[in-house]
């Protein structure tokens, strides 16, 4: 006889407790999750907690290349641009009318004073002349006889007045004559260089045509329009130089005249420098630099190299002070040549920083090594070229030994 299955009564939990129960479940799994460090890496994690920073590269002092550098005597120059010009021209014109009969002087001839440059043909007037003379002659008979007639009294002293007037006329028309025919011949007024000739054989001049034109160029000018900024800092007598556009010559002299009143348009003044020119060497209308000594001020000689710029964006150089710090120094450039800049504004002596001078600021400090000990380290050889150049590649990075 079979037994009857009972059937196991099914309980039901309510919907909220079953939600509370998985919630509980999730809740006990994530804890015991993050306390065993199955997040991956938790015991990395830990140790980088507990692992100290390296410092080292935020501390670490950096290393610059220095250089001692001494104040200078610099004798500070104004430079402006003008042009050469010959210190006296004439122009040669005839003074009497007529052919030209002769060209003694050729064109860039250079002619002493006196030398004849033209002669003017002499057509009637030495017979001219010989009239006035023998006039002349006649009117010197005529006095005497009136003044012996008047010492007599047999002619009165209105006559021997009129004589002796007549016989100076006749000594004014000699004198003409004779001028005159001084005035056929052209000559140089001074030592110069005949520039230009504007007459050739038989061309008919009359007064006051051009014969030709006479420069002098001992001593040669160089001429400059100088603002009225500087203008007050220049007088006559003080030294001076030119300098021609080649670059390569400089020639000394001596500022001969500086204008007393402006140009109108462009409110310069006119300088005038006088130079030795002997030959005449030197040409005429060439551009030049004109350099006139201003003051002696004390200067710092440098490489170009060296110059920065601070946050302001000012330009100046880095020094090293004795703290071993850096100190900016703002400058003024004087002027520049071809072994560097003179800088003023700077102290009478200075370690400036020569390599590394981009990677250090203000304030900073800094291990300096002299540039006599960086050269000490280089290798003798061929080798020491490209060794120095990785040193200073290095320094110019990081600052770095």
């Amino acid at each position: 006889m079979k037994r009857p299955r009972l059937k196991r009564p099914s309980i039901k939990l309510p919907a909220m407790n079953r939600s509370l129960l998985l919630a509980v479940v999730f809740a006990v799994g994530a804890v015991a999750w993050i306390a065993s460090g199955s997040l991956g890496g938790g015991g990395d994690r830990q140790q980088m907690r507990n692992a100290p920073a390296p410092l080292e590269a935020e501390t670490s002092v950096p290393e610059v290349r220095v250089r001692g550098s001494e104040a200078q005597d610099h004798l500070r120059e104004l430079v402006v641009f003008g042009q050469t010009e010959a210190v006296r021209e004439v122009e040669l014109k005839a003074e009497i009318g007529g052919p030209i009969a002769a060209l003694p002087a050729e064109k860039g001839e250079r002619l002493a004073a006196g030398a004849e440059i033209a002669r003017i043909a002499e057509q009637e007037r030495p017979a001219e002349l010989a009239k006035a003379r023998a006039l002349l002659e006649q009117r010197r008979i005529e006095v005497q006889a009136a003044r012996k007639l008047s010492e007599k009294g047999y002619r009165a002293q209105t006559s021997l007045a009129a004589a002796e007037a007549e016989l100076q006329a006749a000594e004014a028309a000699v004198r003409l004559a004779e001028v005159n025919l001084e005035k056929l011949v052209v000559t140089a007024p001074f030592d110069g260089v005949l520039d230009r000739r504007s007459v050739e054989l038989g061309d008919f001049v009359d007064r006051g045509d051009p014969i030709g034109r006479l420069v002098d160029l001992d001593p040669l000018l160089v001429v400059a329009q100088v603002s009225e900024k500087d203008v007050g800092e220049i007088a006559v007598g003080d030294a001076g130089a030119l300098r021609l556009a080649d670059g390569e010559r400089r020639i000394e002299g001596r500022v001969r005249f500086v204008a007393a009143s402006a140009e109108t348009a462009t409110r310069t003044y006119r300088v005038e420098l006088a130079v030795p020119n002997p030959g005449g060497r030197l040409p005429v209308g060439a551009t030049a630099e004109l350099h006139l000594p201003i003051e002696t001020v004390r200067a710092h000689r440098v490489t170009p190299a060296v110059l920065t710029l601070d946050t302001d964006g000012r330009v100046g150089v880095n020094t090293v002070d004795e703290q071993d710090t850096v100190v900016f120094h703002p400058v003024r450039i004087l002027a520049q040549d071809d072994d560097g800049v003179w800088l003023a504004g700077l102290p009478e002596r200075i370690r400036l920083i020569s390599v590394g001078q981009e990677y250090v600021v203000d304030g900073q400090p800094v291990r300096p090594v002299e540039e006599s000990e960086v050269e000490a380290r280089q290798p003798p050889g061929p080798a020491a070229a490209g060794t120095g150049a990785a040193d200073e590649g290095s320094d110019a990075e990081g600052g770095q030994s």
